[in-house]
């Protein structure tokens, strides 16, 4: 069965103004469709919104919300994933409010997160379920704040609605994963949303083709809430979302809801074609076909060269067609999308010389030389500038050349929420040779280079280590270490340098895996297997190797690992040193 062809809609300033369009002009076609999973077996349980339904419950919600606070205040989102928080989020922009995509509280080490965010946003309104209404009443006391529960608004709110806010207007903040500062809320304008919801349709191909878009990430992630909400609004598409949480329990569901969804565009992390390559079994994939899946976007954290083959060799014999996969990259300033491989070309892995990239030079090596970096390219800009940038000099450099990576496009945030200094720093960088673009410039903090046209990342500005005057990615140096030894947790271990008599020391932190009792670890070997790899591999001594229990590592709400604070709590001296220094 094919996905019919949604017609084009106008150009709107405002994602409301979409929904809208698409009840008028096509009201019973389907719009959200939720995967509940009740139970550890259930197969889903789907709940869907048509767009004239989805309408309806987005004035709904607006007429409530422009009842509670004045145009301009801000809206935090604390629901469960579901079709409240997609109401609620399209309700606040209608009505002129600014929404603030977070999470219920009781989110795995992320309450001190959610409070500094709620202290930042300072909201008039928090919006959430009946079933996690206790929770954010307890949360917000002591706030001169209201609390609404979504299921409780009713219909028949929905007769007036506010005027179209302006398409300058902010429309959400964006918080940042935190991941290498406190997290920071980026103004995200309605103008922004709507480019940058273009700009991916026309990067992975949906602009012109019938897709379904099928995610499981949180809406509170800038990845999620474009791919799953903005996107699918602006085109008219059916989104149809599932839980995190019932993902990371049984990964098959997600592959479950592309095989059953012609022309399927998804994204997820990294991580997440591991962890489905490497545990769903035999028997899961029994009858699961996966040869209508359109596009699987790789974002959100570094695209390993490794995970895209290893997915596709996993599920090659469930019909997934090679090439599916679109290594991509974005930020939460940037919206989030900013370039992209497109669907249907062979991935670009490039093997480049440890010792060049470290002093800023992207040359070639063998790809079976045990001192290669072996990188993936993230496709081309889609609809914006990007330039590769010395950031000390200001000067744009050539292809080959590493520096920080900069943006310039309709889908660059306004700045960050009270943040004056830090925003005309980040968002209003100038380029001190005019030839190379006019206007002012988004500092990503990422570092790369272009390759063959290729946008290539090869880490963050402020997390590489410096030895010796020669640059080391812990990226890097994390993929050597937990490859050393079983025992070491994939992905859950953060490399970092701290300050030491003569120059920089070079700490790594790594969590045992889960199937690997500490009792049962030869510690003193897993360290000295650490420690020769990483030597023998990149010429780097390391001061400490600390194995710490699972989940002591700290990680973003994203998911991601988080350096800044992994060597905050080790320089604080907060944990045990279970491995000889």
């Amino acid at each position: 069965m094919e996905t019919p062809r949604p017609p084009l809609a106008p150009d709107f300033r405002t994602l409301p103004e979409y929904v809208r369009h698409w009840a008028e002009t096509t009201p019973d076609r389907r719009a959200l469709t939720f995967v509940d999973h009740p139970a550890p077996d259930s197969r889903g349980v789907h709940r869907t919104l048509t767009w004239r339904r989805l309408d309806q419950r987005m004035r709904a919600m607006a007429a409530r919300l422009a009842a509670e606070a004045e145009p301009g205040a801000r809206v935090a989102l604390l629901c469960p994933q579901g079709t409240d928080y997609v109401t609620a989020f399209l309700g606040a922009l209608a009505a002129g409010l600014v929404a603030v995509p977070l999470y219920p509280p009781g989110l795995p080490g992320q309450d001190d997160r959610l409070s500094a965010v709620l202290a930042d946003a300072d909201p008039a309104v928090v919006v959430t379920s009946t079933h996690a209404l206790a929770g954010v009443r307890e949360l917000c006391a002591g706030r001169d704040v209201k609390v609404v529960a979504a299921e409780r608004v009713p219909d028949a709110a929905a007769d007036r609605l506010p005027a179209t806010p302006e398409a300058g207007a902010v429309a959400y903040l964006q918080y940042t994963s935190g991941s290498t500062r406190t997290p920071a809320g980026v103004e995200i304008t309605h103008a922004n949303a709507v480019a940058n919801a273009r700009q991916a349709l026309v990067a992975y191909g949906a602009d012109t083709h019938p897709v379904t878009c099928v995610g499981w990430l949180p809406l509170y992630h800038d990845m999620g809430l474009v791919l799953s909400v903005a996107a699918p609004v602006v085109r008219g598409l059916l989104s149809v979302l599932m839980d995190p949480v019932a993902f990371l329990h049984e990964p098959v569901r997600w592959l479950r809801l592309l095989a059953m969804h012609p022309r399927a565009l998804s994204a997820a992390p990294n991580f997440a074609y591991d962890y489905c390559a490497s545990t769903v079994t035999e028997a899961q994939k029994a009858g699961l076909r996966l040869d209508g899946v359109f596009a699987l976007i790789n974002g959100s954290e570094p695209v390993r060269a490794g995970t895209a083959d290893r997915f596709h060799t996993a599920f090659a014999a469930q019909g997934l067609v090679p090439h599916t996969h679109c290594p991509s990259y974005g930020l939460a300033e940037a919206t989030v999308f900013v370039s992209a491989a497109r669907p249907g070309a062979p991935l670009r892995g490039f093997a480049l010389d440890r010792d060049a990239l470290a002093t800023g030079k992207a040359l070639p090596a063998r790809p079976d030389d045990p001192r290669a970096v072996l990188l993936t390219g993230c496709g081309r800009p889609a609809g914006q500038r990007v330039r590769i940038v010395d950031p000390v000099a200001r000067v744009a450099l050539g292809e080959g050349q590493v520096g920080e990576i900069w943006v310039q496009g309709p889908n660059v945030g306004r700045g960050y929420r009270n943040q004056e200094r830090q925003s005309l720093s980040v968002f209003g960088a100038e380029l001190a040779d005019g030839a190379a673009g006019p206007g002012t410039w988004l500092r990503t903090g990422d570092l790369g280079t272009v390759l063959d046209g290729q946008l290539v990342v090869t880490g963050r500005l402020k997390d590489v280590i410096v030895v010796d005057g020669r640059n080391h990615y812990p990226q890097d140096v994390e993929a050597t270490a937990q490859d050393a030894h079983p025992a070491v947790r994939r992905d859950r271990l953060a490399a970092f340098g701290v300050p030491g008599g003569a120059g920089e020391r070079v700490v790594v932190v790594a969590e045992h895996a889960r199937t690997a009792p500490l009792a049962g670890i030869d510690v003193p070997a897993l360290v000295r297997a650490v420690r020769a790899a990483v030597s023998g591999r990149h010429g780097l001594r390391l001061s400490d190797v600390v194995l710490v229990p699972p989940g002591t590592v700290p990680r973003t709400s994203s998911g991601k690992v988080s350096r800044a604070r992994t060597r905050e709590r080790y320089l604080a001296g907060a944990y045990a040193v279970e491995a000889e220094g």
